[in-house]
């Protein structure tokens, strides 16, 4: 072992151990690492005036150089052990500018990035500064979190227009509703575009305000977009009822499958039953949409289903019979594929997570404001800032069926 190099764990022993000696608790104002923190900071503030000087304190090189240090001020920053006061070195012309704490700097970037997490898990400015208040016994108003989070609304925008895969065997297009504060209080629909990528992950691609009013001009922009980031191909779009949209996809991807949102149609059928029936009625819609022959395999399903449960809800029944032209083609393709458009967790799990954060908030006085909050619950999913996940842990066959189904069209990637 290089014993030039420091041995941390003895190192931390020997600390703890003059701290119980001394007296001195672990943290809080007074504790162990808050003067440890103090300390490598101080250190690092002297290095810098150093290097500013060009000489070391108290060394004789230095004496009539035209500039000096001139004792220090006292200054607290918050940290993400809380408040820390420090001690910072000045000089004569006041021309020292320090980086490791900037002028007027009062918090490091590390308090930073936990407002910004709390912030995606749904916590409001107000959760947030009793957070801190409890937890570290620091004062963090509501104006400096909302300034806070303010920063991401750069990094949305490089979010927003980077560069995408070439191909995308599946896209689902969704739609998050949102209170927005426009003179009065309304109802308006966030749209997010989830691709699932050639290595098996899923990627949130966008995300669009809406009025509700949209239609073809408006997909139309939207999927140029996305074409014009790089995506060339898509094998497979998925959506629901949304205006103009099918022929939008058309246009700016020919080859591209519309398909009818499997995931809505469960999401709606489910929202005329009692939820004490959602599990068994879940097992007996199951056998319809994994049906192996195909369209007369799932009718006969379906008339079993119909038949069980028609009586107590025949409006589930109605809707099943309504969307049944649209639903059916979905049952042409491999059970891979279906498996892999039929996989709602990883939708259900970003939209719930969407709705706990718009839903801590009540409403937002703009657009804006209500995209910042869906991108900060984006960006907590992938510390890689592109909102991606693992779609699913056995990708490979379904890969296979894409690439043979979609011939020549897709190109894996990733393992």
């Amino acid at each position: 072992m290089d014993q030039s190099k420091i041995d941390h764990q003895k190192l931390a022993q020997q600390l703890l151990a003059q701290a119980e000696a001394e007296g001195i608790e672990l943290v809080g104002p007074n504790g162990l690492l808050n003067q440890l923190t103090a300390n490598v900071l101080e250190t690092a503030l002297e290095a810098e005036m150093d290097a500013h000087l060009g000489y070391e304190k108290h060394q004789f090189t230095g004496r009539n150089g035209g500039n000096s240090r001139n004792g220090r001020r006292s200054k607290t920053v918050l940290t993400e052990i809380g408040p820390v006061e420090i001690q910072v070195p000045r000089d004569t012309d006041a021309s020292f500018d320090p980086q490791i704490v900037k002028k007027r700097q009062r918090r490091l970037t590390g308090v930073d990035e936990i407002v910004l997490s709390l912030s995606a898990k749904g916590l409001t400015t107000g959760e947030i500064a009793a957070h801190f208040d409890d937890v570290y016994g620091a004062s963090v108003s509501r104006e400096t979190i909302s300034k806070i989070t303010d920063k991401v609304i750069a990094e949305m925008t490089d979010w927003s227009v980077r560069p995408l895969d070439p191909v995308y065997p599946v896209v689902f297009i969704d739609a998050i509703h949102v209170k927005i504060r426009d003179g009065q209080v309304a109802n308006r629909p966030v749209y997010v575009a989830i691709g699932v990528t050639t290595a098996g992950e899923r990627e949130i691609l966008g995300l669009w305000a809406g009025d509700g009013g949209e239609g073809a001009k408006f997909w139309l922009a939207v999927l140029t977009e996305i074409r014009n980031r790089g995506v060339a191909d898509v094998c497979m779009a998925v959506c629901d009822g949304l205006k103009g949209l099918p022929e939008a996809i058309t246009t700016v991807w020919p080859l591209a499958v519309v398909q009818t949102c499997l995931i809505h149609l469960l999401r709606n059928t489910f929202r005329y039953a009692s939820r004490q029936y959602w599990d068994e009625m879940s097992r007996d819609l199951r056998p319809i949409y994994t049906a192996v022959n195909n369209e007369s395999a799932a009718r006969e399903c379906f008339i079993e289903f119909a038949a069980k449960w028609g009586t107590k809800y025949p409006a589930i029944v109605r809707l099943w019979e309504n969307a049944w032209s649209e639903f059916v083609p979905f049952l042409d393709y491999d059970a891979e594929i279906r498996r892999v458009i039929c996989s709602t967790n990883a939708i259900e799990s970003l939209n719930a997570r969407y709705r706990r954060a718009v839903r801590a908030r009540g409403h937002f006085p703009s657009d804006q404001a209500a995209l910042k909050c869906l991108y900060l619950a984006t960006r907590a999913l992938d510390p890689t800032g592109q909102g991606r996940a693992r779609w699913v842990t056995r990708w490979k066959p379904a890969l296979n069926a894409f690439a043979i189904t979609f011939e020549g069209r897709i190109t894996p990637t990733g393992n």
